[in-house]
């Protein structure tokens, strides 16, 4: 089976489209060699694919007839990701969600809110 349908078919991605797309940026590799959409994947292979900022690996098990339900994924490959991986990409969103300097760019909704209400706190101190 072509790479390209075997990702597709375990749901890593939502299209083949966008494995092509990976595939032709250099995020996939079977086996340690760069591979093209067409590359046949066997099993024993071990695939390394770059998602979301997280380089998954996985090994092929078996190989699907077609796409399969999220249930059945587990039959069809072993997940060979290391789990400090995932904790790393929460890091990441925990400490992105929190940093915004000051002054950079427009304020957000929130930002005015604030605002308009230390406004409309100055202007009750005042009367």
């Amino acid at each position: 089976m072509r790479v390209d349908k075997y990702l597709w078919c375990v749901r890593y991605y939502k299209t083949r489209n966008m494995v092509t797309e990976a595939c032709k940026k250099n995020q996939v590799t079977v086996n340690g060699h760069l591979a093209k959409p067409s590359k046949e994947v066997f099993a024993t292979d071990e695939i390394s694919f770059r998602k979301d900022q997280i380089t998954y690996k996985i090994l092929v098990l078996d190989i699907p007839p077609n796409r399969v339900g999220a249930k059945l994924v587990d039959i069809y490959r072993k997940d060979l990701t290391p789990p400090e991986v995932f904790q790393h990409l929460e890091m990441l969103k925990l400490s992105k969600e929190h940093y915004r300097k000051t002054g950079d760019g427009r304020p957000t909704k929130k930002d005015r809110r604030d605002l308009d209400d230390y406004e409309n706190e100055a202007d009750w101190n005042l009367d």
